[in-house]
């Protein structure tokens, strides 16, 4: 496994090309307090106004507010994506006002900085490793492996894939139940932030609950979520389920060759590039997670190794619903109608000898 990284650690020999991709990269890796700023208030500002036009609203028609939900719930969207550039420190360059913004994007987002912190940082250095595959990313088998699963692990993988439950049911269930627990494993600063998020929320939620009404803050919060979590799971999913994508055992696996084709240029329209804070260039942001989300698009017009990366249109990337499994074989994403070759090849008698 080759773990020449950002940072410059190594394990063996670096991928070809790494030292000039770093010295490329980093002229883009400096924060700007100025644009930091304006990205806060152009994202924050219209999301608390849309949050008290949704609540008056209420009081006129469910087909005025549904519209507003689905505008709040973009620029939510939005809100994470500067929780998520804090997290990689790369929003702010002060450490403190990183994690300051980071904790408070957090409780919009009902996300534990510290926690989410921590395990995507995990995600980050393990995308595309087949062997290290189980946190901060989407479930996914080869195609012996589910082969060699039991009926139930095969159900609960189809349920766990379906579009329904991993775009609208999986959505709501990550913010609103399993990021209120940390996992077993992790260390007392990302345990707290869990906790202290959770009681954040609480006061939040009782403070908007006795202005608002609890029963309006509870359809808004709800609505609003809903859009914001099904497009930022799509948006993961399509970063790294995509035709082409990079996969690789942990002895073959390399860095540079991970973020570049194992992560996804998923160009899209200015208004979505917008109210998704340039997230579509992801495969600059797994190469260099220092790079704001505010420099990514620059980076990618003026270094022509980004523009050799094949784009994922938005229509294009409507293929990613028919991939289901990995084939090692053939070394790409498959569907489910794959496993009839697989099977029938199995139970071909071989040919007699002569």
């Amino acid at each position: 496994m080759n773990l020449t990284t950002e940072s410059g650690s190594s394990e063996g020999k670096g991928p070809p090309g790494a030292a000039v991709w770093k010295k490329m990269v980093v002229r883009y890796q400096k924060p700007s307090f100025w644009r930091a700023m304006w990205q806060i208030i152009n994202t924050l500002v219209p999301y608390a106004a849309l949050w008290w036009l949704m609540y008056l609203s209420l009081a006129v028609s469910w087909w005025l507010t549904a519209p507003l939900a689905a505008l709040a719930g973009a620029f939510l969207v939005r809100v994470f994506i500067i929780f998520h550039d804090c997290g990689h420190g790369s929003f702010f360059k002060s450490k403190r006002a990183n994690h300051a913004w980071g904790a408070i994007t957090g409780v919009l987002t009902f996300t534990p900085y510290f926690n989410w912190r921590w395990e995507h940082a995990v995600h980050h250095s393990n995308a595309g490793d087949l062997d290290r595959r189980g946190m901060g990313d989407v479930w996914t088998l080869t195609v012996e492996e589910y082969l060699e699963s039991s009926r139930w692990k095969r159900f609960a993988y189809r349920l766990a894939r379906n579009p329904v439950v991993l775009f609208v049911i999986a959505p709501i269930f990550l913010f609103l139940v399993k990021q209120r627990f940390p996992r077993p494993e992790a260390p007392k600063r990302e345990r707290r932030s869990v906790y202290w998020t959770n009681l954040a929320l609480l006061g939040l939620a009782s403070g908007l609950g006795w202005i608002l009404g609890l029963k309006a803050y509870l359809l808004v919060q709800l609505m609003v979520l809903a859009v914001a979590g099904s497009t930022g799971v799509w948006l993961f999913y399509v970063q790294h389920q995509f035709e082409g994508v990079y996969w690789e055992r942990s002895s073959e696996w390399d860095y540079t060759t991970a973020a570049l084709k194992g992560s996804s240029f998923y160009k899209l329209p200015k208004v979505l590039q917008w109210f998704s804070g340039n997230i579509g260039f992801h495969h600059i942001h797994h190469l260099s997670p220092r790079i704001p989300n505010y420099h990514l698009e620059r980076c990618h017009e003026a270094e022509p190794l980004f523009q050799t990366v094949k784009a994922v249109t938005l229509l294009s990337s409507f293929k990613s619903f028919t991939f289901r499994l990995w084939d090692e074989q053939r070394r790409k994403l498959v569907g489910y109608s794959h496993l009839r070759m697989v099977r029938r090849r199995r139970n071909k008698p071989a040919c007699p000898e002569v």
